[in-house]
Formats: C-alpha cells, sequence, structure tokens
C-alpha cells in the first residue's frame, strides 16, 4: 500500500450529548481542515448534523455507550484495513479541545505516548485496572512508570495499526475481572470501563511499538491536566507548557472546570 499524505483523527462519540463537542469542533476547525471519522450510534440523530457542519466523517456502529472505551480500537483498526494515513491522532471527544493543529509538531517517535504526571503505584485507578487484568505482579512491575494516556496517543499508519491490534490483544487475553455481584447479576461493573489504560501503558512501557517516544505533560505538546499542577495560561488564554509554548490539545480540561471555564470562553471568542 502507498503511503499516504493525509491525515486523521479518529474519536468515539457514541450516544454523548452533541452539544458535548462543541468545544472539540468549533476549535479543531479553526486549526486543521483534514479528516476526522467519529464513532457514533445509528439514533445519534442530532449528533450527525453537527458532525455534518464541521465536515467531519462518521462511522455508525452498534456499541453500547458504555462499551465503545473497549470496543472503539476494533472499529478504529477495521477502518485503518480500508485506508491509508500518514499519522493518525487516536483521541477522546467530549473532554478535548485544540490550541493548534496537532499534527503541526516534530514527532520524536513513529508512535507518541502522553504521559500525566503521577506514578501508576500513586494512582488508585490505574492500579486497579492493572491488578483487574494482569495481576499484581505486572502492578509491581509498573508501578513506578508514569501514566500514559490511553486518551491521546499519535502515530505513523503501521505503527497506530500495530498497536490497535495489541490493545485488541490485550483485551481479548487479558479481561476485566469484574467484581462478584456484577457477576451474579450479569451487569456492567462500569469500574472496568477504563480498562484500556491498563493495555494502553502496558504496550507502551513494555516497548511492544518500536520507535516509540514518551513526551512528558509538563513540556510537551499534549496536556492531559487532571494531574497536572501549576496551570500556566498567557495572555491569549491558552494552556501553555512549561517551555512557555501552547499545547496543541488539552485534554480532562472538565476536570478543572473552575479553572478553565473563562480561559476557554475568551480563547474561543478570538477563534469568531
Amino acid at each position: 500500500m502507498k503511503s499516504s499524505s493525509k491525515n486523521l483523527i479518529l474519536s468515539a462519540a457514541c450516544g454523548i450529548d452533541p452539544n458535548s463537542l462543541n468545544f472539540f469542533l468549533k476549535t479543531l476547525r479553526n486549526f486543521y481542515n483534514g479528516e476526522v471519522l467519529f464513532l457514533i450510534n445509528p439514533n445519534d440523530t442530532e449528533l450527525k448534523k453537527k458532525l455534518d457542519f464541521y465536515n467531519c466523517k462518521y462511522l455508525e456502529i452498534n456499541d453500547h455507550k458504555f462499551d465503545i472505551q473497549i470496543k472503539r480500537y476494533f472499529h478504529y483498526l477495521n477502518f485503518l484495513k480500508e485506508n491509508n494515513y500518514k499519522k493518525i491522532l487516536l483521541c477522546d471527544s467530549r473532554d478535548i479541545y485544540f490550541q493548534a493543529d496537532p499534527f503541526d509538531y516534530q514527532f520524536k517517535g513513529s508512535i507518541n505516548y502522553f504521559l500525566e504526571s503521577k506514578k501508576i503505584g500513586n494512582c488508585q485507578y490505574n492500579s486497579n485496572w492493572i491488578v483487574k487484568t494482569y495481576g499484581k505482579r505486572v502492578l509491581d512491575n509498573l508501578s513506578n512508570k508514569t501514566i500514559i494516556c490511553s486518551g491521546t496517543t499519535l502515530g505513523d499508519n503501521y505503527e497506530i495499526i500495530k498497536y490497535l491490534s495489541l490493545m485488541i490483544q490485550q483485551a481479548e487475553n487479558f479481561k476485566y475481572r469484574k467484581r462478584l455481584k456484577y457477576f451474579l447479576t450479569f451487569r456492567r461493573d462500569k469500574e472496568g470501563r477504563g480498562s484500556d489504560q491498563a493495555y494502553a501503558n502496558y504496550i507502551a512501557h513494555m516497548n511492544l511499538v518500536e520507535n516509540s517516544f514518551f513526551y512528558k505533560n509538563e513540556d510537551g505538546p499534549i496536556a492531559t491536566v487532571f494531574n497536572l499542577n501549576n496551570l500556566i495560561f498567557n495572555n491569549n488564554n491558552q494552556l501553555v507548557n512549561y517551555l512557555n509554548k501552547p499545547y496543541a490539545v488539552v485534554h480532562q480540561y472538565d476536570k478543572k472546570w473552575d479553572l478553565f471555564k473563562d480561559k476557554i470562553n475568551n480563547f474561543i471568542k478570538t477563534l469568531d
């Protein structure tokens, strides 16, 4: 297959309020005119209208919104088997906004992971996901590693396909072990929805995809702000890293909404 000059953003928005994508779409289309593909449900009628307005493609799937966090990797891989791109950004949707074209950066790896500002062993959520999938021995091996965020991964076409294949393989071989009460009542254990974090951190820190690079939360191009301290904004209301450069992507801003609400709204006004 010939290489492509096109980039792609892949995200999932199944069953969500279309208004929750306002920041994502409005900011993105001010900096990036390339292809965007969302996974949505067939009955997401209003969401389809919004995506059409912003010239985004969508793929209709029938998975429940509570299951899509894991199943999105299957759909992404199937799509990429039939399409070819230069670089691909896999990202969340509801809690992201953009301050620049995410591909307008000299990335050092063929696949690039974006670190949070906390060790795996110091985070009860990530520790739990790893124990409930891989077991305590793997947690012990990874506990001193810094968390990478599965909600933002960027790489070349081949490496992203390999990463997605590994995510699917890990999800099939190391299923999240539900609590007993959910087994007995045949219900979802909602705590397991984030178990893709376990698979992503295992793949990244075990170097299962060659030529990978880890960007620090403090000075990289993508911010995951939940564990990021000392948030700095410039005069344009842009979140900047410790090198005083605006992040291209801001993730999990909703976790610190009181700090972000005025900054985001003022930043968006400059885009009108």
